[in-house]
């Protein structure tokens, strides 16, 4: 786990925390068997992944990642650190898109 978030997952973190978002529980920094999920909740069972420019350069890793999460029960969303820097708000649409899957 990393102790220092980026500046996006800090932003994003702030929208998430404490029930603020459609009133959903969400944890940072869930660890989820050997993965960490940047933030996940269980009801519903969602994980949600902010991709820096190093997360091309791993595209086997993160398939692996995925389905393993899938496996577990979750539905894995992915944004980048640009898209939350610079539309939170687009992102926080099609989340609240996502949560009601």
């Amino acid at each position: 786990m990393r102790k220092e978030p980026t500046p996006a997952e800090q932003k994003l973190w702030f929208a998430l925390r404490a029930k603020r978002f459609e009133d959903v529980k969400f944890r940072r920094q869930k660890v989820i068997g050997p993965y960490i999920a940047d933030f996940a909740c269980r009801d519903p069972m969602l994980a949600v992944e902010i991709d820096g420019d190093t997360h091309g350069e791993s595209e086997e890793y993160d398939m692996r990642r995925t389905a393993f999460l899938e496996d577990k029960g979750y539905r894995v969303v992915r944004y980048t650190n640009a898209e939350v820097m610079r539309n939170l708000d687009g992102v926080l649409e099609a989340l609240k898109m996502e949560l009601r899957k």
